[in-house]
């Protein structure tokens, strides 16, 4: 009977050695499964045999609970280029090495893009599709009735199946904490009197900047006209306002047509961003160069000539436009 019952012994043990460190039979590589969130380990391990990786749901199951971990796996996207053993899968589980998607958000882009970018994403969960704008805000929880601007441009990762809502709440985030850090240590006596309107501004320096070393010097310039109440006169203002209408071709009938973007017949900020503005533009609109120049005019490079007087842009205008130089 002893020697009947030690045999026994050895056996399951080898057999327990056996188990965790083969590696499991896998159908096909790469092979995806995904773990749901509030899973109970069973249900995980089914997830996985559904998946067609061969660990043995109520073995693997029983590993996990004598090593104590059952309730350590983390929920999401999982990927397997190889197969594991079933100790190396318990640890990918229970290390919540989960596959990640990305997006990027492009400095400039508008919310109408983003949200594009978003609603086409494979990988992205889309609870939002079809959510007007402002009851998106209310679902995560702004303050804002407009979402322009109000999201920060940036390459976000997320386990594939995240909700179109998680990203968007984590952008909102970021574009509040950083305009608010901005905002702490802002340059003196500048025209603006809320943060909001200090975004509007880092929107258009956005758009207007056509070599990123002249941000602050673009910034200097629109504070200057702002600070003296002079027309703001930028394009890409006139060209939000129109939205689709749009067609890539600004014309003078549109400069001239009145309308709240458009900052060639109105005085002051448009009322809301016209972009996305990344952490380099909100610096240059919170802390814009020095200077007296009141104009600046494209070089045709992505340079621009700036100027102090109404003379000085005049002839730069039509050095650098009119007669279609450089």
């Amino acid at each position: 009977m002893f020697a009947a019952a030690l045999l026994a012994t050895l056996a399951g043990a080898g057999y327990v050695a056996w188990y965790v460190s083969s590696p499991v039979t896998v159908a096909a590589l790469p092979a995806e499964f995904e773990i749901a969130a509030g899973s109970r380990f069973r249900v995980a391990a089914q997830a996985i045999e559904n998946a067609g990786i061969a660990v043995g749901a109520w073995r693997f199951e029983l590993l996990a609970r004598a090593l104590e971990r059952a309730g350590d796996i983390k929920a999401g996207s999982y990927e397997l280029t190889a197969a594991p053993t079933p100790l190396e899968l318990l640890d990918k589980l229970t290390r919540g090495d989960v596959t990640q998607a990305e997006l990027k958000v492009i400095e400039g882009w508008t919310f109408r893009q983003m949200r594009a970018a978003l609603d086409a994403h494979p990988a992205v969960r889309h609870d939002s599709l079809g959510l007007p704008a402002e009851a998106l805000l209310q679902r995560l929880g702004a303050a804002e009735t407009h979402p322009e601007g109000v999201f920060f441009p940036d390459t976000y990762l997320f386990s594939k199946g995240a909700s179109d809502l998680r990203i968007l709440r984590r952008a909102h985030a970021a574009m509040r904490r950083h305009l608010e850090a901005e905002w702490q240590q802002r340059s003196a006596n500048l025209p603006y009197r809320t943060p909001y309107e200090a975004l509007v501004m880092a929107s258009i320096v956005e758009k207007e900047t056509g070599r990123a070393t002249e941000r602050e010097r673009i910034g200097g310039v629109l504070v200057n006209r702002l600070r003296r109440g002079m027309l703001l006169q930028v394009d890409p203002s006139v060209i939000y306002g129109l939205g689709e209408a749009f067609d890539g071709n600004l014309k003078k009938a549109h400069l001239l047509a009145d309308g709240p973007y458009n900052t060639y017949t109105r005085a002051g900020l448009p009322p809301t961003p016209i972009a996305l503005p990344g952490l380099a533009a909100l610096r240059a609109a919170l802390h814009p160069a020095a200077s007296d120049a009141l104009y600046y005019v494209a070089r045709g490079d992505g340079t621009s000539e700036f100027s102090r007087t109404l003379e000085e842009h005049n002839r730069a205008v039509r050095k650098y436009q009119l007669n279609g130089a450089r």
